[in-house]
């Protein structure tokens, strides 16, 4: 069979893996779309109702296979793994997932080639360094979707509380994509204006600090409010997906706060986290070294030092 460029194969056909098939789908940034999973019944059928819409969207071949159909693709994306239960904190999957990748990383990277793989699995910085130390590819080409749409969660909220479009709202949530993840209000600004003074002068904010505190709490918590109420998340991280994919086949040279491995960052090393990185078609080209207040740096130290600990309790 002819491959199509670009080849997209995605492991993992559950709720995150089926939705952002479905994205990427009428997206039309791939030619072609491998759906992997252990359930070899539910990839199939997933593919077939997808098959169904394909002449209301773009020229696309999406079939389910085995992972010997990550040979030539161009970019490999993981969602397979235990589901996040309500009440159940992202690091909780630990232990469960780290033993499903042992499984699955092996056979993907024997076919894989020169692909990017992108782990979107829960705890997602823990796996994706569990993902660079069984694959054995280097660090550019194992990226994390980190913070990326935490980072719109805040940017959204914001946006509604202030009543501005959200693209002209510039700010990160760095560090842990879980409960020590923080936001960069020092550099935070929106239509170039400091963050904090914006809102006083414009969006006539009781306390610019304390209302944003409180938005950043609520972005925080945003997962757990949407798993109690329908049981999962699938809709907005498979856009954020969609954002990243085309970051790498269009060479955009976007900065997403992906999760990356870092070295000497505020003095830390050897652990994957979310930090701005200039997104391209070689994965992580390079990722900014931004200037935190003491507060944020200490932040950040902590939940690197969370991660860390946690990475210290697995078996390679």
């Amino acid at each position: 069979m002819e491959t199509l460029k670009p080849r997209i194969a995605i492991v993992g056909a559950g709720n995150v893996g089926s939705t952002f098939v479905f994205s990427l789908m009428t997206s039309g940034l791939a030619r072609e779309i491998v759906l992997i999973d252990s359930n070899e019944q539910l990839a199939k059928g997933e593919c077939m109702d997808l098959n169904h819409g394909v002449s209301f969207s773009h020229p696309t071949r999406i079939y389910a296979s085995g992972f010997e159909s990550c040979k030539n693709a161009d970019i490999v994306v993981i969602t397979a793994g235990a589901n996040q239960k309500q009440g159940q904190s992202r690091t909780d999957l630990v232990q469960a997932n780290v033993a499903i990748f042992k499984e699955i990383i092996p056979a993907i990277s024997k076919y894989a080639g020169d692909a990017i793989l992108l782990v979107v699995t829960n705890p997602v910085d823990i796996l994706t360094y569990v993902t660079l130390k069984l694959s054995g590819f280097p660090s550019n080409r194992v990226i994390g979707s980190g913070t990326v749409l935490d980072t719109a969660r805040l940017k959204y909220m914001i946006g509604e509380y202030c009543k501005v479009d959200a693209s002209n709202i510039h700010t990160y949530i760095i560090g842990e994509h879980g409960d020590t993840e923080l936001p960069v209000w020092s550099n935070a600004t929106i239509g170039g204006m400091a963050i904090e003074q914006y809102c006083s002068d414009y969006a006539r904010l009781g306390n610019a600090k304390t209302e944003l505190d409180d938005i950043f709490i609520k972005v925080k918590n945003a997962a757990y409010q949407i798993i109690k109420a329908k049981g999962a998340t699938n809709y907005s991280i498979a856009l954020s997906l969609v954002k990243i994919t085309r970051s790498i086949l269009r060479n955009e040279n976007s900065i997403l706060p992906v999760s990356t491995l870092i070295t000497d960052y505020c003095g830390i090393s050897d652990v994957c986290i979310s930090i701005p990185s200039i997104v391209t078609i070689k994965g992580v080209e390079n990722y900014l070294k931004l200037d935190l207040s003491d507060q944020e740096e200490k932040l950040f130290r902590h939940s690197a030092d969370t991660l860390k600990k946690i990475i210290k309790t697995i078996q390679f």
